[in-house]
């Protein structure tokens, strides 16, 4: 059986985490099936947005230690860096959004995830622990430099230093989701939806420019705006928005 299902929904790229037997957690398996998942999300015109759930009922229970501990120990990267890096902190660039769903237990890799993509919905009963100091080792996916990023200092170091739990309105009280819903799939796939409704290279370069003043700085992302923005003013695309607008329809983009 497949640790990882994906499918194609529209414009949308469905990736489900599919180990639920033990909870998801996350063997090498299940690791790479996700990089190769996140890279055609990178690689496919058509894909504008993928969203990142889980079957049964835990999103994941984090690393499968038995198996993943030893290999990166000996040196060895979780995932191919040729492809796009699921927690980018190695390896391509994704340029595309992704959102995500939790419910169940989210744990380690799982808040990792999380916080890699960009927008994420909870169940509000959703267990969060990034509970690797009580392993004896750190988080090493990223949740150092980006939860004091999303839920700032106090917040990030409440939950680091001690591996304490918490639940889904703890997480959404610290911005670490962006909504709760009693069914978080179908949320999140609406916003997905929505947002593959919008112009890509709009979106594309919205994320861009974001990510540039948290990786460099504010003066850095404000020397670029009017550049992307004269870039994205003489695509197919932006004379579609206009004439949608002057004839009060839905756009139809292509992503030209």
């Amino acid at each position: 059986m497949s640790t990882l299902k994906v499918e194609q929904k529209g414009h949308v790229l469905l990736m489900e985490l599919n180990r639920p037997q033990k909870m998801n957690a996350f063997n090498l398996e299940m690791l790479q099936a996700l990089a190769d998942a996140y890279t055609q999300l990178e690689d496919t015109e058509e894909l504008r947005c993928g969203l990142l759930y889980a079957a049964g009922k835990h999103f994941t229970a984090g690393l499968d230690l038995a198996e993943v501990g030893p290999h990166v120990a000996k040196g060895n990267s979780m995932f191919d860096i040729s492809k796009v890096h699921p927690l980018q902190t190695l390896g391509r660039a994704r340029s595309k959004p992704v959102v995500v769903a939790v419910q169940g237990y989210c744990l380690t890799i799982g808040i990792e995830l999380l916080l890699a993509a960009d927008i994420a919905v909870a169940h509000p009963e959703t267990t969060f622990g990034q509970i690797e100091i009580k392993r004896g080792i750190f988080p090493f996916g990223g949740a150092t430099i980006r939860m004091p990023q999303r839920c700032g200092w106090g917040n990030a170091m409440r939950y680091l230093l001690t591996g304490d739990y918490f639940d889904g309105q703890e997480a959404y009280r610290i911005g670490m989701v962006q909504e709760l819903a009693e069914d978080p799939f179908e949320r999140a796939l609406a916003i997905s939806e929505t947002i593959a409704a919008q112009a890509p290279l709009g979106v594309q370069a919205t994320l861009t420019n974001a990510r540039r003043a948290l990786a460099e700085g504010e003066a850095a992302a404000l020397t670029e705006l009017l550049e992307l923005a004269r870039r994205l003013m003489a695509t197919e695309d932006a004379a579609e928005g206009m004439q949608s607008f002057l004839q009060r329809r839905e756009a139809r983009f292509k992503g030209r």
